[in-house]
């Protein structure tokens, strides 16, 4: 089967930008090549970052920031290809129009596509997927590597295959670090319902942190599949549920701790369908929301009864923590 690479070239400014544009227009997975993550992680910036890098990442430090996404090769991927252009046009546009501020550069915002065979660009990522600490007690390592975990350690499995979750990004970091804190300072016989739960990775990481029973959701049919196998490949299918669905339509989980790992606009619609999830005293933990949103989503948490109780942040994105009225 043959699929359309698409590749934009921008900035370290600009790659949040076009990754957030890429998920608003349906794209919810994206590849992300920026050095200077790896200058971040080789500088011991950020708490938790990679057990090791290979060589010949580390040679490239002055490459150009470069965001990756995989359309169908179909009549309706070419005219999404089409209006995805058109709007990076327009964000550049809007660039030098001063519109996001006169000192910000998205750089050449040029984007050039291809067709491939997916046996080509399926695997290339697994190139610079390595096992990954993740928070103080979890690790995420790939199916096809080897970890020996240290005293304390608890080693998740992953094969993402098609969805997202490898637990590099940021968000994912964040998600599973208050999941964690939250998880030791609360009732973990509960239980935790993962909204948008992608390969699974914090559907497990919560089986793992002691939860009786966790539920996950995800709207993408070859994502359940991997998040069911990922569940079974950790042992904790009996505890880990993934079921197909849209958001929490239609859901009926009563939770003590509610995870979505989504994007600002999303949390601030789904913020009173996520309180309704959550048993009085529930905590909701959100992230996938960059730091220049975070005023509009903790206005639409509170006005949705939650209590913010914490913000954490890494790089220019956040995850917040509030909790739900009690009783």
């Amino acid at each position: 089967m043959k699929y359309i690479e698409l590749k934009i070239h921008t900035s370290h400014q600009g790659v949040e930008m076009v990754s957030e544009l890429l998920m608003r227009n349906g794209i919810s997975s994206v590849s992300v090549d920026d050095p200077a993550d790896l200058e971040d992680i080789l500088d011991k910036k950020n708490e938790y970052g990679w057990d090791y890098i290979d060589d010949d990442v580390k040679g490239r430090p002055d490459r150009e920031p470069m965001v990756r996404a995989y359309l169908e090769d179909s009549d309706e991927g070419r005219r999404k290809l089409q209006s995805l252009k058109e709007k990076i046009m327009n964000l550049k546009s809007l660039e030098l129009e001063g519109h996001f501020g006169w000192d910000v550069d998205f750089g050449r915002l040029y984007a050039e596509a291809e067709v491939v065979d997916d046996v080509d660009w399926k695997d290339r990522w697994k190139e610079n997927f390595h096992p990954m600490k993740i928070c103080d007690s979890i690790v995420v390592r790939p199916t096809w590597e080897e970890y020996e975990a240290s005293p304390g350690e608890k080693v998740i499995m992953i094969d993402p295959g098609m969805a997202f979750g490898t637990g590099s990004h940021e968000t994912t970091r964040l998600c599973m670090q208050l999941l964690e804190k939250y998880a030791i300072k609360e009732d973990r016989s509960a239980g935790l319902l993962d909204i948008g739960c992608g390969s699974g990775i914090l559907s497990i990481g919560g089986a793992y942190l002691g939860f009786d029973r966790v539920l996950g959701i995800e709207i993408d049919s070859d994502a359940v599949d991997v998040a069911r196998e990922n569940a079974a490949l950790n042992g904790v299918k009996d505890i880990v549920v993934i079921r197909q669905g849209d958001l929490t339509e239609g859901v009926d989980f009563a939770a003590d701790i509610l995870v979505a790992n989504l994007m600002a606009d999303l949390v601030i619609r789904l913020a009173a369908d996520c309180a309704a999830q959550l048993k009085p005293g529930g905590l909701f933990i959100s992230s996938g929301i960059l730091l220049e949103k975070r005023d509009e989503v903790e206005k639409a948490i509170r006005e949705a009864g939650f209590t913010v109780v914490e913000v954490a942040k890494e790089g220019e994105w956040c995850a917040i923590a509030a909790r739900r009225a009690g009783e």
